[in-house]
């Protein structure tokens, strides 16, 4: 299984959930019935995982990111980089397999994929700040 890839879509589907305030049992649903994309190696249980977690969690995870944030406002974060926070945040708190600075590169290769040129530093910034609580 390629997590690189299951976190990529899990924080497409997070994005999506943002947006479009369904359920990520619906997220989850429509995107393996219409996507293009190869699944083969992809690992849904980590997706589902992440996701519902997050939803689960969004307060106490938007708390940690907020008291993270220095000089900004979490309301002011574009969706992609909250999106991109919540699943690097929720990695760095409940996934115990995975070390922290895994879940902060893999934040940071997100931002640069999906985000602006400014973001990658910025996620990193923050989780910097928040691993070494």
């Amino acid at each position: 299984m390629n997590r690189r890839k299951s976190r990529e879509i899990a924080m497409r589907l997070l994005f999506e959930m943002t947006i479009n305030k369904e359920s990520y049992e619906e997220i989850l649903d429509n995107f393996k019935e219409n996507t293009e994309m190869n699944l083969e190696d992809v690992d849904f249980l980590y997706v589902e995982k992440i996701i519902k977690g997050i939803q689960e969690n969004v307060e106490f995870l938007d708390s940690k990111i907020a008291s993270n944030l220095k000089n900004w406002k979490l309301s002011r974060l574009s969706k992609i980089d909250l999106s991109i926070l919540r699943i690097s945040t929720y990695e760095i708190t409940f996934i115990e397999d995975i070390p922290n600075k895994v879940a902060v590169n893999e934040g940071i290769e997100l931002a640069k994929r999906y985000s602006t040129d400014n973001s990658p530093a910025f996620i990193n910034g923050v989780l910097g700040s928040m691993v070494q609580e």
